[in-house]
């Protein structure tokens, strides 16, 4: 299996507005920018003009930024999830059936959550009595 880089401009962009919004430096910038905005206020007269100039700034940047690090996000995640496929797959003992819960509806992830809530409850009730809990729960084979 052969990754390849990411060549889609979208992609590309994405991910560096994603990675440049999330600096502090922006984060100064952004703040910067509002002090400077507030303080002009009685050289515009706090008109309804220079109140609009910041409204429809942060509407666009904010409703542009939602989409970008979505994008993002999704990635992210999707890379996760193959990642954990991976290791379920590989690692001996691992149920296969666990591969791709990502895709079940929440019924079916709550009816295969069960046993490992009760299994993390014994984990942390062991604590207590200092006796180590590392069964594996069985898990029923899921249904596609």
């Amino acid at each position: 299996m052969h990754a390849t880089k990411t060549t889609s401009l979208f992609t590309r962009f994405a991910k560096a507005s994603a990675r440049l919004a999330g600096r502090p430096a922006t984060f100064l910038l952004a703040a910067s920018l509002i002090v400077i905005w507030g303080l002009s206020g009685p050289l515009f007269g706090f008109s309804d003009t220079w109140q609009l100039v910041v409204n429809t700034s942060t509407t666009i940047i904010t409703f542009l930024m939602v989409f970008l690090i979505q994008n993002t996000q999704n990635r992210d995640s999707e890379a996760i999830q193959i990642k954990l496929d991976e290791l379920i797959r590989a690692i001996e003992g691992a149920h296969n059936s666990l591969l791709d819960l990502e895709e079940l509806e929440e019924g079916e992830l709550d009816r295969i959550r069960a046993p490992y809530q009760q299994l993390a409850k014994q984990a942390r009730d062991s604590l207590n009595e200092a006796q180590p809990v590392e069964q594996a729960p069985a898990v029923a084979s899921t249904k596609r």
